[in-house]
């Protein structure tokens, strides 16, 4: 499902128009990103939680050329699912 087809589909269960769907998607995208750019974490509960995982530089391998590189410290983005999220698709 692409983000278009998740827009219409909120509309369609909360019988509201496509673009105030879009606004509120956009707008919690903005402040989930927003806050996940402080450092923060967000819990939607029955959902999960969005938070920022810190990846330690490391060792690779170009695997092309067989040659090492060093691949450089970074943040990642974590979505871990919550207890009734998991066993409703179960």
């Amino acid at each position: 499902m692409k983000k278009q087809d998740l827009i219409k589909a909120i509309a369609t269960k909360a019988s509201l128009s496509q673009d105030a769907t879009a606004k509120v998607l956009n707008s919690m995208i903005s402040v989930v990103t927003a806050e996940l750019k402080k450092g923060g974490e967000v819990n939607i509960t029955g959902f999960g939680a969005f938070k920022v995982s810190n990846r330690a530089a490391r060792q690779g391998v170009n695997p092309r050329t067989g040659a090492k590189i060093k691949i450089p410290a970074m943040k990642s983005p974590v979505f871990r699912s919550g207890k009734t999220f998991k066993e409703s698709i179960r």
